[in-house]
């Protein structure tokens, strides 16, 4: 009897395992790219500089919204909408060091803050953009932070009363941490936000999401640094 309970409780343990691992995967979404990686790296040449762009709904929207911006640079995207932290680093790997780009631009903290995957831990979130940025180093892809956009609100978690704060706060420990480590950082906040700490509604008409106007705001500061790093003249 003592057998049969124990084969039992093994068996419902393994289930268990195996359901959560699936809604973990599920959440990472690696399926998403998965194709688009396979072409990605069988077009690699070493003429082709590519420069991989990775993030939440902000990065997954700027590829259709301004797709020339991409083409014309050799810019890929891999923003999946409502991703953490925690899921761009497990997906970073796949998505990141497999492209073998010459350059990563990661911007992610906004659904952290906004407790999409759990209550928010700032030095959690910050430990896991330091993971992706040392990762990439130590493969040899340059290092480009960003600050996470400005957000008075979210309007799916209308319980976060302290949005700006809270983004401020965490946007000093990436750029303190871009300067310690010598990488560089583009500051999209700062272009973006109101005298609260709020996107100007000309940048967002949800307050997070970037309108076309925005996109461009952000495409010029984000094509400065790149240049800056890699060493490329800025075309007027």
């Amino acid at each position: 009897m003592k057998k049969l309970f124990l084969v039992s409780l093994s068996l419902v343990c393994s289930l268990f395992i195996q359901l959560n691992a699936q809604k973990l995967n599920d959440m990472v979404n690696l399926g998403r790219y998965q194709k688009s990686n396979t072409e990605v790296i069988e077009t690699n040449t070493k003429k082709i500089k590519r420069v991989v762009f990775i993030g939440n709904s902000i990065t997954d929207g700027w590829v259709p919204t301004r797709p020339d911006f991409f083409k014309d640079n050799d810019y890929v995207g891999r923003g999946i909408g409502g991703q953490t932290s925690p899921q761009l680093l497990l997906r970073f790997r796949q998505d990141i060091l497999d492209l073998k780009p010459v350059a990563v631009v990661i911007n992610i903290g906004t659904n952290d803050v906004a407790e999409n995957t759990g209550t928010y831990n700032p030095k959690f979130t910050l430990d896991n953009i330091k993971s992706m940025a040392e990762l990439a180093d130590y493969h040899k892809i340059k290092v480009i932070l960003s600050s996470v956009l400005p957000a008075g609100g979210f309007g799916w978690n209308p319980n976060i009363k302290d949005a700006p704060e809270k983004v401020d706060a965490l946007n000093a420990e990436i750029k303190a941490y871009a300067k310690k480590k010598k990488f560089a950082y583009i500051d999209y906040n700062s272009a973006m936000r109101d005298e609260n700490g709020a996107m100007l509604p000309q940048y967002a008409n949800d307050g997070i999401h970037p309108t076309v106007e925005g996109y461009v705001v952000m495409e010029k500061l984000a094509k400065e640094t790149i240049n800056k790093v890699l060493k490329r003249k800025n075309k007027k």
